[in-house]
């Protein structure tokens, strides 16, 4: 399939005018040629990828089905997000252990017209009950290394990102284990400087959804978010949906990370395509009402915005077009070690890539070289 006269985001997160050709999935080659779909001048983006949600559509990853995640994977496709990695809520073992096998099994037969499943992200249970955020504190626990073993082998290695609170009693023991495994992230976490440069020693490349529960950044206590600025292997995780985070702060953190380093979420629940009202995830009650997801005492949840729409939003506030897509594609990519197959627009990589106008509209989602649902 050959395409012409289009302006392409290359692997280098630089425009150019040209054309392409996709062949068995992949892409083959960029020339412009007399032959093929004419674009006239639209925009040919990356897909991009979450590695920080819940659900939508009314599914939580955590407790749905099959269909569940076939109806996930559908609204993705359809919004410009063609690979993902849903994260699990703080819920017992068993509920994990299901969660996962269900995602191991729709990796494996992926039906048409729906998004990829490459990871799962497990946040929770090991967190500090004071900064538990929208996680059911009864499951908390302290971290367990047989316990993440046990799911890593039911999600057949699927389980790509694990969340902790590195303050925990034996928390550097098990970062410095499950690095090996998978990408470990700093969360949900009351964790000073000192205890966090000491789980970056350890292994720590990651931190979930900077800023949201965790302490502030202050000038002489610069915790968390401190530590992680000034490591250069480390990705910050920013939820960009203009409910947890403040546009000026959006700004202030690409300039302090650099948009290498930033990895643009979600963190959408079940609620998001839905009508406000109320929903479950993870176990809890949200309320969700203008744009907002609260749990029933006022806390603020995860949110209502999908990851094209954040991408939009950091545009909108004044984040460069080709960062803002760099953070929302190759960065997830890496934290779930998928970048040499996808997350950019090069030969040989798998043909996943969005076809929009110059605001940013979609026209069409491509997954593997093929369209996505209309």
């Amino acid at each position: 399939m050959k395409f012409k006269n289009a302006v392409i985001c290359h692997d280098d997160f630089t425009f150019r005018t040209g054309g392409f050709t996709v062949n068995e999935g992949v892409f083959e080659c960029f020339e412009e040629s007399e032959e093929g779909i004419d674009l006239n001048g639209d925009y040919v983006i990356p897909g991009l990828i979450d590695v920080h949600f819940h659900g939508n559509s009314g599914e939580d990853f955590s407790v749905t089905d099959q269909k569940g995640l076939t109806k996930i994977a559908a609204y993705l496709a359809k919004h410009g997000i063609t690979s993902f990695a849903p994260a699990s809520m703080t819920m017992p073992e068993a509920v994990l252990k299901a969660a996962y096998e269900n995602a191991a099994l729709f990796r494996d037969i992926q039906p048409d017209g729906t998004s990829r499943i490459i990871g799962i992200n497990m946040e929770g249970p090991f967190f500090s009950s004071a900064k538990k955020g929208a996680h059911a504190e009864e499951h908390l626990m302290l971290p367990d290394t047989a316990m993440f073993e046990r799911l890593f082998k039911a999600s057949d290695g699927l389980l790509k990102i694990v969340c902790i609170a590195p303050e925990l009693p034996g928390a550097l023991e098990f970062i410095n284990k499950a690095k090996d495994r998978c990408t470990v992230s700093i969360a949900h976490t009351t964790a000073d400087y000192e205890t966090a440069k000491k789980a970056i020693t350890a292994g720590v490349t990651q931190i979930t959804h900077l800023y949201n529960a965790m302490p502030s950044f202050s000038h002489r206590a610069p915790g968390v978010i401190g530590a992680a600025a000034e490591s250069k292997q480390v990705f910050a995780e920013l939820i960009c949906d203009g409910v947890h985070i403040h546009e000026s702060v959006i700004r202030a953190t690409f300039a302090m990370f650099s948009p290498e380093r930033i990895i643009l979420v979600s963190d959408s629940l079940s609620c998001l395509g839905m009508p406000d009202g109320f929903y479950e995830s993870g176990g809890q009650k949200v309320f969700t009402k203008n744009g907002a997801a609260v749990l029933e005492d006022g806390t603020l949840a995860g949110s209502t915005t999908n990851l094209f729409q954040c991408m939009k939003k950091a545009i909108s506030f004044g984040i460069r077009a080709e960062d803002a897509i760099r953070a929302a594609s190759i960065n997830p990519a890496k934290a779930l070690k998928a970048d040499k197959k996808v997350g950019s627009i090069a030969p040989g990589k798998v043909a996943d890539f969005v076809i929009c106008d110059k605001n940013y509209m979609i026209k069409q989602c491509f997954i593997g070289g093929k369209p996505g649902p209309a």
